[in-house]
């Protein structure tokens, strides 16, 4: 298996980053010898276990995006993404957070 490296940010969990690249919390866990999963902090380097057939599902929003820019750069709409992250206002997005694209 492959593996990338990557820079925790404001808002990340190991629930989420694992879901973005595709791979479990046990094995980002495992990777980086990290004992509490609940211990991640900004600006931590993760080395992450990947497969590189998973397909792009998720995005981490960075600063300046908004759901519009995010939704006309992978094909979708403001209102497919709200749905998809069970978001109310459409800009309540923060960089560094996970967001569902498909």
């Amino acid at each position: 298996m492959e593996t990338v490296s990557y820079t925790v940010r404001q808002g990340n969990t190991l629930f989420g980053i694992a879901q973005f690249f595709g791979t479990t919390v046990g094995n980002i866990l495992r990777y980086n010898n990290i004992k509490d999963a609940n211990k991640i902090y900004i600006g931590q380097t993760l080395i992450i276990p990947v497969d590189d057939e998973t397909p792009i599902s998720s995005y981490v929003v960075r600063p300046g995006d908004t759901l519009w820019i995010i939704a006309q750069r992978y094909g979708t709409t403001v209102e497919n993404l709200l749905a998809l992250n069970n978001l109310q206002n459409p800009n309540s997005i923060y960089p560094g957070q996970i967001l569902n694209i498909a």
